[in-house]
């Protein structure tokens, strides 16, 4: 969707001329940054710097380019110091059901997943769709994590979002050999990480999807653990940030929800969608009545079985979901 300074007035952007980029910028900030909320902000800040150098677009680059340029340096501020985001499958071994789970953790930064809604095209040629839906696969964007900042870019600029070679060195005030070096050692350090899972197309709501995920809704609301256990693929992982444990086999996770998982029982559970998968709000019930927000649940399926079963217990992620903030009985 570039749009090139030809197709603008007097070869002038105007303000308007930029929020037609919003939502592909907030796909590469949330690549880049792993956190919908610091996404949002790397989004704002692009704006705001780029309505206040309009008059200094000189129009050598497209537009989009332009956008891309500030984006990157804001995101490249954005993670200097910081810790870089991880998942808890990166902070230990697999735990036992009966293992104590711990104490939050959420000083530390963890992945956060992003509603399709704020990425995705709601319209446009499928295959398009279908790529920006690949492009937010939860274990990719952590798997970008991985990665120093600078080769994210590279990455992401060059294989996600297809820039040349040329105009990433241009975007990154860097040189093609340069970018195609920093490209190469990307590709390596993903490559010497397990990614099968990282590289699992995004998923196809076809009928036998969807009578999974009726399945899974139905199992989990009812809270027949039995039939549960059916759904998950023999290895299935379930994870609950900003607890550090995750668990893994189908019956790890059966044990875990007639244990300490109990409180789950009697949940109710809301449809949207993130990172190109299923997802789910998940209330519990609340001793003042009703239900409250307990966790975001993101769901990965492949080969008609649930294969990851992610919950993220930030509440404040509702409301970027737009889910409600608590449900009537």
């Amino acid at each position: 969707m570039a749009i090139r300074t030809e197709a603008l007035t007097d070869g002038v952007p105007r303000p308007e001329d930029l929020e037609p980029f919003r939502r592909e910028l907030t796909g590469y900030c949330y690549r880049m940054l792993g956190s919908v909320f610091e996404s949002e902000d790397a989004v704002q800040e692009t704006m705001v710097r780029a309505w206040k150098a309009l008059d200094r677009f000189e129009g050598r680059s497209s537009l989009r380019s332009w956008l891309y340029r500030i984006a990157t340096n804001v995101c490249l501020d954005m993670m200097r110091g910081r810790q870089r985001r991880a998942w808890p499958v990166d902070m230990g071994p697999s735990s036992s059901p009966e293992t104590p789970i711990g104490a939050m953790r959420p000083e530390h930064p963890w992945v956060e997943p992003m509603p399709d809604a704020r990425i995705v095209p709601d319209h446009g040629d499928p295959a398009a769709v279908a790529e920006a839906r690949e492009g937010i696969r939860l274990a990719f964007v952590t798997a970008l994590q991985h990665l120093p900042p600078r080769q994210r870019a590279v990455l992401i600029l060059r294989e996600v979002l297809r820039f040349q070679a040329t105009e990433v060195a241009e975007l990154l005030d860097s040189t093609v050999a340069s970018v195609n070096s920093a490209l190469q050692r990307a590709r390596a350090t993903l490559a010497d990480r397990d990614l099968d899972a990282a590289t699992t197309s995004a998923i196809v709501l076809d009928d036998e999807v969807e009578a999974l995920v009726a399945s899974y809704v139905d199992a989990f609301e009812r809270y027949d653990v039995p039939m549960l256990i059916t759904l998950l693929h023999d290895d299935a992982v379930m994870s609950m940030p900003p607890f550090a444990m995750w668990l893994q086999g189908a019956q790890e996770l059966g044990r875990w929800f007639l244990g300490q998982g109990i409180g789950c029982k009697d949940s109710r559970l809301i449809a949207t969608s993130a990172n190109g998968t299923v997802a789910f709000g998940s209330y519990k019930p609340d001793p003042a009545g009703g239900r409250a927000p307990w966790a975001i649940q993101v769901l990965e399926i492949a080969d008609g079985k649930i294969v990851a079963h992610q919950n993220f217990l930030d509440t404040s992620l509702f409301a970027a979901f737009g889910l409600p903030a608590h449900l009537d009985d």
